[in-house]
Formats: structure tokens, C-alpha cells, sequence
């Protein structure tokens, strides 16, 4: 590898030749292009022309795309026209380099091996540099330049870094669409329930939705007091409860079941978070577990709750007004250090995006699509709650419907499903008559009897199936969705 110039020579020349690269692997690869054009295609799978160390290089490999893609003969001929006049090439021996290359041509099996090569040098030269910017401005003490910007800038690049390279970019074959397809279908036949997503542990929910997709943005929306925060706080505690490592049907190690759930709290602490959680498990009433007024039992339930819920893969992380950017490489970090299948944002209209001023609108807009574009880049579902208009309040029929959103048009189209929470109890509760009605009494109570203990999760859109909506138990005293009981079936 040419890449043994001393780093102490001074010049700034010096220290260019030191980094990483390989001159030899760059004729050879160009040569091969310049006498077989098909080998173009193996090559750009993998690199562009800044991955080349040498500048005439990078120019020649452009070159060559350039006439490749208008269906012209890229040839040690056909290229001299072009670069009669360039410096560089003059430097090396003019046209006369041109045949050097072609002559020193690699076989065709082996332009794979070249290309990466090639760019696991350019790399290490990005790392390199990325390093030198990260000390620079770190050196660069300004107030405007905070240190936790920094590193969040630093882990975007780092990120974007890796993920440069991957084969099979744009257009893929069809058979290969068939074969994910079919992968898909057969892991939801080989799994429990059928279902080709994640299991929210909600079995009428799942039939709907068929489990909680990859690449999905779901948002979960609701007045204050519907319950979204339980909803969701239920779904990711089930979800990281059911969590079991395995082989997945495409042979990677993961979940087989459940999975590793992270959790923005940007409007409660982690603390009361984990108190949700707990008195659902536990079966103690939140406001019990907050004032500490427990009998024995039920203190010794919350404690083994505790304990068995000390392995549960679910990471919450509550610091408020969270930017998109951030909140992305949090999920990112996140991702590569302890896994991630699910993440919750709770809610939407805490999240920032600098940069829009009092464009609530367009700062939406960014926001929900940052949030499907972590779903898409991190291969996992993304659910996160909305609040709705009290445009809702005014209207005899208080079910919530895709007009309610806030700032609507960027949240219904961004988003894959939509789902809305309703309590009816909530509101037939505001209706109570006085005690001296004693006529509408009994007919408000006949009709608190009815919708006690119940919940709606209206869908109001979903790409991939039917919109409607699932009933589902509610125990306010535990904060918990369950599974709702039919008259005609028995216990589940």
C-alpha cells in the first residue's frame, strides 16, 4: 500500500500522501473499466469517484461513467479527446498513461475485491478527517457551539459513514421483491397468531393490525385523559416482557418474539414512567404506589414485580423538548449498543425542529417525517402519540377522526396507521344529573353500566389493511388495557 510517508515531514503534501490509500488497486481497477465496460456496473455498486485517492483517478472514473451511461465506448481511445488538456493527466505521461492502464488490468472476478479495497480506504480517510473535525471544534470554544451539539453532529457523521457502501442500492429485482415477500409471510405462518409484525399483546389489536410492521410510523392519538400514554406505556411493557433472543427467519440473530422497546418520555419522568408500569404489573392503583399507601401484600406484590421486571428490555429516556436530530441519534446509538425493535415518542408535539421559527406547520412536517425516516433507516416500527384538537369537544359524537390531528396534513400523510383512543365513560361520567333527577339518573347510570371498563382504539387509517375499530378493557385504577371479553366467549 503507498501509504508509508512519514506523518512528522511537515508540509502539508506529506501529510497528504500519509493517509491510507492504494494507487496500484486504482490503476488496476480503472484499467479493467477502460477494457471491459460491463465491469462498471460490479464497481459502482460500491464506490464513487471521491473514493479515489488520486484526483486524475477520480476524474477518469467520472469520465468513464459519464460515456458507460450514454451507451459510448469508454476506451483509452475514446477517453483522449476529453482530457487533452488536463493538467494532471499531463503530469503523469498524457494520454500515453491511458495505455498503461489498460494494460495493466486486473481479470474481471476480481474488481469486487478491488472496489472494496478501494472504498474501505476512502473510509479510513473520511474516519481520519472526521476525527481532525471533531478535535478542531472542540478546540473552537464558542457559545454557540455547545459540546453536546458536537457530539450529536459527530454520531450523524459517524452513522452516515457506515451506512455508505451498502450493495443493491435503487432498483432491485423483482424476484428478489418476491422472495422478502415470501420470507415475510412464511415467518407470520411460522409464528404464533399468524402475525407478520410484532405482537402489541392486544389480540384484537394484533388481528387488525397484524402485529406492529418494520419500517411503519404509527401514531397513537387522543384527548388528554383517553388514556394514550397507558396505551402505549401497556404495548411496550407487553412487548419487552415477551422478549426472547433467537434466530430470525432471515438467519440473523434478534427477537423471535417481543423485542427491545425504547421509550421518549419527553412529558413524564422515567420515575413515573416505571410507576405505570409497575402498577400494571403489580395490580396496585398508581395513586397508591405515589403516596406510598400500600398494604403488606400489596407492597410485596410491588416488589416482586420489581424484581421480575428488572431483565425487561425496555429503555426509557425522558429528557424533555428533545430536537428530531437528536432523538434520531439517540435511536441510532441505541440500536447499535443494546438492539431496538420499537420506539415510542410520547408525544409528537414535544419533539423540536430548530430552524422553522413559528412555523408550527412545517416544524411538524419535519418532525413526522424524521420520525418515518428512523423507521425506514432502523428497520423498526415507530409509534408515536398525537394530540387531537378540542375541535373534538364541540361535537355531539366526541369520536376522534383524522380531521382532529393537529397540524393534520403532514401527520395523516407521513404516517402508515393511524389509531385514536376513546373512552365514552370519560365522558358520560361529565354528564352525571343531579341527585334530584332521579328519571335521568337511572338512565345515566344504566348507560355508565354499559360503556364501564371499556375503551375504543378507533383506526382510522392503515396502509397495509382495513380501517375500524377494536374494543378493548380498561382498568383505570391499574392504567391498563387488556384484551376485552365478549358475552359469548369465556375467559381467555
Amino acid at each position: 500500500m503507498n501509504s508509508v510517508a512519514r506523518l512528522d515531514q511537515g508540509s502539508p503534501a506529506a501529510a497528504e500522501d500519509a493517509l491510507p490509500h492504494n494507487i496500484e488497486a486504482e490503476q488496476q481497477l480503472l484499467g479493467a473499466i477502460l477494457t471491459n465496460n460491463d465491469l462498471f456496473d460490479t464497481a459502482s455498486n460500491l464506490i464513487r469517484s471521491e473514493h479515489f485517492f488520486d484526483p486524475v483517478h477520480a476524474r477518469l472514473y467520472d469520465l468513464c461513467a459519464a460515456m458507460i451511461q450514454r451507451n459510448a465506448l469508454a476506451s483509452p481511445v475514446t477517453l483522449k479527446a476529453y482530457l487533452e488538456e488536463d493538467e494532471g493527466l499531463k503530469a503523469l505521461g498524457g494520454p500515453a498513461y491511458l495505455v498503461t492502464l489498460a494494460a495493466s488490468a486486473i481479470a474481471a472476478y476480481a474488481v469486487r475485491d478491488y472496489a472494496q479495497l478501494i472504498y474501505d480506504l476512502a473510509i479510513r480517510r473520511e474516519l481520519i478527517g472526521l476525527g481532525r473535525d471533531i478535535a478542531a471544534q472542540a478546540c473552537d470554544v464558542t457559545v454557540e457551539r455547545q459540546p453536546a451539539d458536537q457530539i450529536v453532529e459527530a454520531e450523524t457523521r459517524l452513522y452516515s459513514l457506515a451506512e455508505q457502501g451498502k450493495t443493491e442500492r435503487g432498483f432491485i429485482p423483482f424476484l428478489k421483491a418476491i422472495k422478502e415477500a415470501v420470507d415475510v409471510a412464511n415467518a407470520a405462518y411460522q409464528r404464533d397468531g399468524g402475525l407478520a409484525g410484532i405482537s402489541t399483546g392486544l389480540v384484537d389489536l394484533d388481528k387488525k393490525l397484524g402485529g406492529l410492521h418494520r419500517s411503519d410510523l404509527l401514531i397513537l392519538a387522543g384527548r388528554p385523559s383517553m388514556g394514550k400514554t397507558s396505551l402505549a406505556t401497556n404495548i411496550a411493557f407487553n412487548i419487552a416482557k415477551a422478549y426472547r433472543r433467537g434466530i430470525t427467519h432471515d438467519g440473523r440473530e434478534g427477537a423471535v418474539e417481543g423485542g427491545v422497546v425504547g421509550f421518549y418520555s419527553l412529558e413524564m419522568s422515567a420515575e413515573q414512567l416505571a410507576a405505570r408500569v409497575l402498577s400494571e404489573a403489580a395490580e396496585v392503583p398508581s395513586e397508591q404506589i405515589r403516596k406510598g399507601d400500600m398494604t403488606e401484600a400489596e407492597f410485596r406484590r410491588f416488589v416482586e414485580a420489581a424484581k421480575a421486571l428488572e431483565a425487561c428490555p425496555l429503555y426509557i429516556d425522558d429528557t424533555p423538548a428533545l430536537p428530531i436530530a437528536q432523538l434520531a441519534a439517540r435511536a441510532r446509538r441505541q440500536k447499535r449498543t443494546h438492539g431496538l425493535d420499537l420506539l415510542i415518542v410520547d408525544y409528537l408535539q414535544l419533539v423540536k425542529a430548530p430552524g422553522f421559527g413559528e412555523n408550527r406547520v412545517n416544524e411538524v412536517s419535519a418532525i413526522t417525517q424524521g420520525l418515518k425516516a428512523i423507521a425506514k433507516e432502523l428497520q423498526i416500527p415507530v409509534v408515536a402519540l398525537s394530540q387531537l384538537s378540542r375541535q373534538v369537544e364541540n361535537r355531539e359524537d366526541k369520536r376522534p377522526q383524522l380531521s382532529d390531528l393537529r397540524e393534520s396534513g403532514s401527520i395523516e400523510q407521513d404516517a402508515d396507521v393511524v389509531m385514536f383512543v376513546y373512552r365514552e365513560e370519560y365522558y358520560k361520567e361529565r354528564e352525571k344529573p343531579g341527585e334530584h333527577q332521579l328519571d335521568k339518573m337511572a338512565d345515566w347510570q344504566a348507560a355508565m353500566e354499559a360503556v364501564h371498563g371499556k375503551a375504543e382504539v378507533i383506526i382510522g387509517k392503515q396502509r397495509h389493511g382495513p380501517i375500524g375499530t377494536v374494543d378493548l378493557s380498561f382498568e383505570g385504577r391499574f392504567t391498563r388495557f387488556g384484551n376485552l371479553v365478549k358475552p359469548w366467549q369465556g375467559e381467555r
